[in-house]
């Protein structure tokens, strides 16, 4: 009796134990779909989130000019940081020390962390390429570091992020097709090295990233060696790169038709409002961008009836919100005059409040398209949604 009643016990510790991993492990759910636009929901340790999903940038652990619970209420489930900012200063090391990056950043849903590879690419100087990986000096001190594939990885695992990247080499475009693939392979090889170090990580993923340039053929080479090695989700990568929204989109028309239909969908660094509408459409699930934060600080806001310039004499005497329909604190609590004040004073509450703006149309913006993907009427709502930015401005008092 009391061996089939210790039977039993172990019988459902096991289950208990596969209930337990399950709710460990990443997983990606597609909820509807309209044309090649997707709504669905990633699901992780952390929290859920809900896809097509923007993501702010957090780049040296903070959300520029935001509070951690400030860019919660704008909408966002996930912020992205950045790998190569991260491992200069403070260093991966020392937030490991200090809890991972969550803790230190107060931040307890979900990251995701690039590789580093871009921002090597981009503003290091001095850089070496090799097989191995990159050599380069600090853009902060001239120091000398290398990050390899498994570098990457490492930096990642300290820091604690939930969605890792592979790292990889992003030309700048255009490019000869022979340099294109090229670097193309290369970030194939390394991809199969950072899926190697990365190991099993229960509740964490890896995701790969697509190359090819422009090239259809390219692209397909790439997305054939990733979905060989097998990873969590997939990136679009070496977009955005000054390439022109025409030819980026015409890439879109394929290169995400090329990966795993399954998988999470993720076009790095998109981008300005209408870009993110056209990617969705073209059938990707996530994106990032320093725009609406960046463009915060500097002035330039984004509403439904396009891009307000709060620094132009027009609205020093206006007092209107920047958008009746908005739900953020600048436009439920302040004027365009006083925006426009407080900008031209340089106070730092305009930053506050114009990058709260920002990213609260970004996070409304997803979930309009959430909404229209899941009641299958993507088409009316990106008809309205270019009409109204066409409008412009509202008209000056």
């Amino acid at each position: 009796m009391r061996q089939i009643a210790s039977s039993g016990v172990g019988r459902y510790r096991a289950e208990q134990a596969k209930k337990d991993d399950a709710m460990q492990r990443f997983s990606f759910a597609k909820e509807g779909s309209d044309g090649k636009a997707r709504v669905g929901v990633i699901s992780t340790p952390r929290g859920e989130i809900r896809t097509p999903a923007f993501m702010p940038v957090g780049t040296a652990a903070t959300v520029k000019a935001m509070m951690p619970a400030s860019v919660r209420e704008t909408g966002a489930d996930i912020l992205l940081g950045n790998t190569y900012h991260l491992m200069l200063r403070p260093t991966a090391e020392r937030i490991d020390r200090l809890g991972g990056l969550h803790k230190f950043m107060n931040w307890e849903r979900p990251i995701l962390t690039d590789s580093g590879g871009f921002q090597v690419m981009s503003l290091a100087a001095l850089r070496k390429l090799t097989e191995r990986g990159v050599t380069f000096k600090s853009h902060i001190d001239g120091s000398k570091h290398e990050i390899t594939p498994e570098r990457s990885m490492e930096i990642q695992r300290l820091l604690g992020s939930d969605i890792v990247m592979c790292f990889d080499e992003c030309p700048a475009l255009p490019a000869e097709r022979g340099v294109i693939a090229e670097s193309m392979r290369l970030s194939m090889r390394w991809a199969q090295r950072s899926r190697e170090a990365f190991g099993d990580r229960p509740g964490h993923a890896l995701f790969g990233i697509q190359q090819g340039g422009l090239e259809e053929d390219f692209r397909a080479e790439s997305a054939a060696a990733l979905t060989e090695i097998g990873f969590d989700g997939y990136a679009v990568g070496g977009l955005a790169v000054g390439e022109g929204q025409e030819a980026m989109f015409g890439c879109l028309d394929f290169a995400a038709d090329q990966l795993p239909e399954d998988k999470p969908r993720y076009l790095m660094g998109v981008g300005k409002p209408d870009d993110i509408v056209g990617a969705v459409k073209r059938g990707i699930d996530m994106m990032d961008c320093v725009l609406p934060s960046r463009s915060g600080r500097t002035g330039q806001v984004f509403t439904r009836r396009g891009v307000v310039n709060i620094k132009n004499a027009r609205h020093a005497d206006d007092p209107r919100p920047l958008d009746e329909a908005c739900r953020c604190p600048a436009c439920a609590n302040y004027s365009r005059a006083y925006l426009h004040h407080v900008f031209r004073s340089q106070e730092i509450i305009s930053s506050m409040l114009l990058t709260w703006h920002n990213l609260t149309y970004y996070q409304d913006l997803m979930q309009e398209m959430r909404d229209a993907i899941a009641e299958t009427r993507f088409a009316q709502w990106e008809a309205a949604f270019h009409a109204g930015r066409a409008e412009g401005d509202i008209e000056p008092l």
